[in-house]
């Protein structure tokens, strides 16, 4: 174990009671390192400081850490988003996102280093994946918020780097460890996929397994309302036909009780067209969901454009018309390269 890293971030309180016992130490030293875990937010075993010394300096020795992430730097937009890029115990970049609004702090969460999909209009995927994400670096992420606006997150999205459905156990295992050890309520989580076949019904069943009830909102990142246009900006499309996806979608909602929400990244000229609204709404009636509208963020990749203002209402009020729930998400960050991937790709 001399050169194997083991983190501590992620473990319940039970589990670290056991690892105390194991250690040659009560299971009280186990609550004491959970305490400061999840209240105060250590950074370092040499840091929990109600411990032993003595058996603070074995546990490192022995490999044993908390499993924090450091922060190589940091962009503070002017509307007040915060931007971290933050190195993993491997050398590896990731990025997370704080969000702020007068009554909430959402986080933007990796889930992967890197990413496999492909998305045309997202810059993670154009360096592919290097790997997925382990617990306690979904977690940190958390910590490393929190300690840049000194408040704690209230609302997570996994719709940072990488898709979440590729690297489903870590991400149901750091919702559980958000929702029960951090405190924040699993409908304040929000997972998003750009659909990854037969992993829904997969994620139904692992959610009730971890969590004892799935009550964290899915969210579909459609972005076309037919096969031929979905293929053109998602390459993995053509493995998972959009009739598939919905059907997927509808057997979810059948197994958890809950609603999908569906996303929809506006490029313009392209799937912005009234007659794309129409379309999206003949697709998606009939289901419980909600479409939230993205303006596209660019990326010096590709030549997409971003839609006027005008165009986005135009498409909101089609849907509104056809009796489809939707919501504009607003742009935060646009002055500190917003788009997922684009501040790592930089750094690298």
């Amino acid at each position: 174990m001399e050169n194997q890293k083991v983190a501590l971030l992620g473990l319940n309180l039970s589990q670290l009671e056991r690892f105390a016992i194991e250690n040659g130490e009560s299971a009280f030293r186990g609550r004491q390192i959970y305490q400061w875990l999840y209240q105060r937010g250590v950074n370092s075993i040499s840091d929990i400081t109600v411990l032993p010394k003595v058996w603070r300096d074995s546990l490192m020795q022995k490999g044993f850490e908390v499993g924090a992430l450091k922060e190589v730097n940091r962009f503070i937009s002017n509307d007040r988003t915060i931007k971290l890029l933050l190195a993993t115990d491997d050398g590896e970049i990731i990025e997370t996102v704080g969000i702020p609004t007068r009554d909430r702090l959402t986080i933007c969460v990796s889930s992967q280093i890197g990413c496999s999909m492909g998305c045309r209009f997202c810059a993670t995927g154009k360096d592919g994946l290097q790997r997925s994400l382990k617990v306690n670096e979904i977690v940190a992420q958390i910590f490393a918020i929190k300690e840049a606006f000194e408040k704690r997150p209230s609302h997570v999205v996994f719709m940072g780097m990488g898709e979440p459905l590729l690297n489903i156990n870590s991400v149901l295992s750091s919702i559980n460890c958000l929702n029960k050890d951090i405190g924040i309520g699993q409908r304040r989580i929000t997972v998003s996929t750009v659909g990854v076949s037969n992993t829904l019904a997969k994620l139904a069943g692992l959610g009730r397994d971890y969590l004892g009830s799935v009550q964290f909102t899915l969210a579909v990142s459609l972005h076309a309302p037919n096969q031929y246009l979905r293929e053109r900006l998602i390459p993995s499309a053509k493995y998972y036909p959009i009739q598939s996806l919905l059907k997927d979608c509808r057997s979810y909602i059948a197994l958890t009780g809950r609603r999908v929400s569906f996303e929809y990244i506006l490029l313009g000229n392209l799937n912005d067209h009234i007659e794309h609204a129409e379309e999206l709404a003949d697709l998606i009636s009939g289901f419980q969901s909600h479409v939230n509208l993205i303006a596209y963020n660019p990326i010096d990749e590709e030549d997409f454009q971003r839609p006027s203002t005008n165009r986005i209402k135009k498409f909101m009020h089609v849907l509104e018309a056809r009796g489809i729930a939707v919501s504009i998400r607003a742009s935060r960050g646009l002055d500190q390269n917003a788009a997922c991937g684009q501040l790592r790709r930089l750094h690298t």
